[in-house]
């Protein structure tokens, strides 16, 4: 059974060329009388459409099926019977390829069987399977809605199912619109110091000051919201919170691999990343730049870091003492992370699923996915720098001199010095080595002027493809071809031993207006960059607006971020969708637009605070389904048709983020280089913590922070015991806790009720009220003795306030 499932475990190579076929009385009667039988009785168990899982992906039920192969390609060869696979099998020539794997025919069985194929294989079409091989129809994919063309109502939205609320963009006539057809209605505006809590949490990921809370208050100006807006939008803050959910997406680590080498500093990707942000960069640019800025026209040094997209891939060790077919797999394993990442990115497609086999669901054919691995098999990973070329290469050559010399130095100044009774000749030596010593001095300190010397380099990829070759037995060798991109072959069942056809660069058939043409500028980076944003132009507008949607809403438009295929949800409101997307593409790829057009929607600035004391008005009680208490969950409690907005929890980074900034610790310098979370002293913003791909710090690990091994496409929230025991026992939480306390006494010395004041409003943004102030006050004035200090219990309530719920959650 083993080698049999080996011998059909391997994709399909290619299609054989089915030859028509008219049936004489004689061969018809041959193989219903001698064939059919045999069929019946050895493989229709396993190789026919009614079996109840088809074996090796081969299917002998029909003519052309039987031609078309299976795992290991074309089943018969018409007019070469010795070459015909399932010749083989049956006679068992081949250890590897023998069926039924129940045990071999007996000889004038196999006899008959290879007359059949001797006659061409005479199958009747009425017995034809009418399913046979899977064939993927590209025109019906394209009718999946995902793939479509927008469809925008003429008018910009449905207005004849408006409530009587207020309507601030167009966003709300789709929501209103279908919150009226399911008898909802929206909830009240939320509160002002709700409002600028909750955008600053979304915009910038940090909470508001006190003044800035007191300032939009008593701003009584008919656009505050609105300039509001601007400002947090104009932060550069901003650049480092939505960097931070792109790089959820492109699995950024600032250590990988220790295998790697180079001289790239991952982190210029991040900062690349935060600018690109802040300046709104239209994100088809954003795109092609990260995929192929190198290839750009007016491409700039300083662009290469965006490289690190493909630059940063997670690679896998290759053991160049084994056998060339392993290192060959290991090499597709690379393709298929990097092809997931592109597809679930920018595509929202889980491409990777047709390496194998055609896509189980999706209208992605196994030649789509090898027309993409032969990009990546034309590119290098390579430091990439971030100046212009002749400095680039001075530096790197005056770094390379540099290393060499400081390690000649570093073995001459270990040299033992000569005695008092040296003899001349090691006198001698000894004055030789000291020339050289000094000789080297003065060349490491010429080096050290080197201008741009020390410059960053980053991560990034360049034109060569990769050629994995056998090295003598069980050994292999790799080598680049700089600036010569190659096609690969269709590996059978994923198999690279097992190579099928080759087929050329070129994109997704689904996603191509016609049939996709062949890549011929170098790798093909920059032709995939642009087919996502022309070609694919829908269908990336709506994977990038639906992720910006879960970031304010808590949950996408669809709730599959990265799947927009037929496994994937279907939006809930797909005119929204594609109004959205359509007029983000409008107002030129802007993310900043596409920011501000939602959260200046009324949908996006409702309450989350429902009670009973709640006060509806008639045309509400009417038409709203609403609980006894006056609740809107129950009629909708996964609050997908947005009549109340979410109580969403903070991730990690803005969570430790506000506890910084609630201590007075924060250092707000933008960029550079990364450090430890768990060091003490540092107090930067999350984002410049270090992500070590195969080892989290504690922080991150127990956050639901994201695996930097693969393209994260949303983050699943979770409250877990270790989380709590965290807050309790962690040196960190402990440290936060002591400044808090030291914050508020110094602030407000020898006033307990305001020092407790300060605490909520620092921490929770919004005044205390009588009943917090009560209560703290109470507790710091518990008995204390011997070691309990006052500082000792303010730390201890510092701690607690910390924990609390208000801190980890926005409203």
């Amino acid at each position: 059974m083993k080698r049999w499932l080996i011998a059909f475990a391997v994709c399909v190579s290619g299609s054989a060329t089915l030859i028509a076929q008219e049936i004489s009385t004689a061969d018809l009667d041959f193989f219903e009388k001698r064939v059919r039988p045999l069929l019946v009785q050895h493989c229709f168990e396993c190789h026919s459409a009614k079996a109840e899982k088809m074996k090796g992906g081969l299917l002998l039920d029909s003519r052309e099926a039987t031609l078309a192969g299976g795992d290991s390609g074309p089943a018969a060869v018409i007019g070469e019977v010795e070459k015909s696979l399932i010749v083989q099998a049956i006679r068992y020539d081949n250890e590897n390829v023998q069926m039924p794997p129940t045990g071999k025919l007996p000889d004038a069985e196999i006899a008959v069987m290879t007359e059949w194929v001797r006659r061409g294989m005479p199958f009747p079409a009425a017995s034809a399977s009418k399913t046979g091989r899977r064939v993927i129809d590209i025109a019906e994919g394209k009718k999946h809605w995902a793939f479509q063309k927008f469809v925008v109502p003429p008018s910009g939205g449905p207005m004849e199912h408006r409530l009587k609320a207020e309507r601030r963009t167009r966003i709300d006539d789709f929501v209103l619109a279908a919150q009226s057809q399911r008898g909802l209605s929206p909830s009240r505006e939320a509160s002002q110091e709700t409002l600028i809590r909750r955008l600053s949490f979304d915009l910038i990921g940090l909470p508001p000051t006190s003044a800035e809370v007191q300032e939009f208050i008593a701003d009584e100006s008919p656009d505050a919201y609105e300039q509001l807006v601007e400002r947090l939008l104009a932060d550069p803050r901003f650049g480092e919170r939505w960097a931070r959910t792109w790089l959820d997406l492109t699995r950024y680590c600032d250590i990988g691999e220790s295998w790697r080498t180079g001289e790239g500093q991952p982190w210029l990707y991040r900062d690349w990343i935060v600018r690109a942000m802040n300046a709104d960069v239209p994100y088809d640019e954003f795109v092609r730049k990260q995929l192929a800025a190198d290839l750009l026209p007016d491409f700039q040094p300083t662009d290469a870091a965006a490289l690190g997209f493909l630059g940063l891939s997670p690679t896998y060790w290759k053991e160049l003492k084994l056998d060339h077919n392993v290192i060959k797999q290991v090499v597709a394993e690379e393709w298929e992370e990097r092809i997931e990442a592109i597809g679930g990115t920018f595509l929202g497609l889980t491409l990777a699923c047709a390496r194998c086999h055609d896509h189980k669901f999706d209208p992605i054919t196994q030649q789509d996915y090898y027309g993409l691995a032969g990009v990546l098999a034309s590119i290098k990973i390579d430091d990439r720098p971030i100046i212009a070329k002749p400095l680039a290469d001075q530096a790197a050559a005056a770094r390379a001199q540099l290393k060499e010399s400081q390690a000649q130095l570093e073995k001459l100044l270990k040299e033992p010095k000569p005695a008092d009774n040296a003899t001349g000749e090691e006198k001698a030596k000894a004055a030789d080595v000291a020339k050289q010593i000094e000789s080297l001095r003065g060349k490491i300190a010429e080096l050290q002027q080197t201008p741009q010397l020390n410059t960053p380099v980053a991560f990034g990829v360049t034109e060569a493809a990769m050629i994995v070759l056998p090295d003598g037995p069980n050994r292999t060798k790799i080598e680049y071809k700089p600036s010569e991109p190659q096609n690969v072959a269709m590996q059978i069942r994923g198999n690279a031993a097992n190579p099928g056809a080759v087929v050329s660069r070129r994109f997704v058939s689904v996603l191509s207006p016609n049939e996709p043409a062949s890549f011929k500028n170098g790798s093909g980076r920059l032709e995939l960059a642009n087919a996502i944003v022309t070609d694919a132009a829908p269908l990336a507008a709506r994977v990038i607006v639906n992720r910006v949607w879960a970031h304010h809403f808590g949950r996408g438009l669809v709730a599959t971020p990265s799947n927009f295929g037929t496994q994937g949800e279907k939006p809930t409101h797909p005119e929204l969708l594609d109004d959205l997307a359509a007029r983000f593409i409008e107002h030129g790829w802007s993310l900043k637009w596409l920011h501000r057009e939602i959260v200046l929607s009324a949908t996006y600035r409702q309450s989350s605070a429902e009670s009973r004391d709640t006060v509806f008005s008639e045309e509400e009680k009417t038409v709203s389904r609403l609980s006894a208490d006056g609740s809107r969950r129950s009629a909708d409690p996964e609050n997908l048709w947005l009549a109340r907005m979410p109580v969403r929890k903070l991730d990690v980074e803005a969570w430790r983020d506000a506890m910084l900034v609630a201590t007075g610790e924060m250092d707000r310098r933008l960029g550079g280089e990364p450090r430890e979370l768990s060091e003490v002293g540092h107090q930067r913003r999350t984002i410049y913590g270090t992500v070590r791909r195969r080892e989290l710090s504690d922080l991150l690990r127990l956050h639901d922070f994201p695996d930097p091994v693969s393209h994260s496409g949303s983050r699943m929230p979770t409250t877990t015991p270790l989380q709590q025991l965290f807050v309790l026992n962690s040196s960190y939480m402990q440290a936060r806790a002591a400044a808090l306390a030291r914050f508020v006494q110094a602030e407000r010395p020898g006033d307990l009720a305001a020092q407790v004041a300060l605490a909520h409003v620092r921490l929770f943004s919004r005044e205390s009220t009588l009943d917090e102030i009560a209560t703290g006050v109470e507790f710091l004035k518990s008995p204390q003795s011997g070691d309990v200090t006052l500082d000792a219990v303010w730390r201890q309530y510092a701690q607690v306030l910390l924990a609390s719920n208000e801190l980890q959650f926005v409203d």
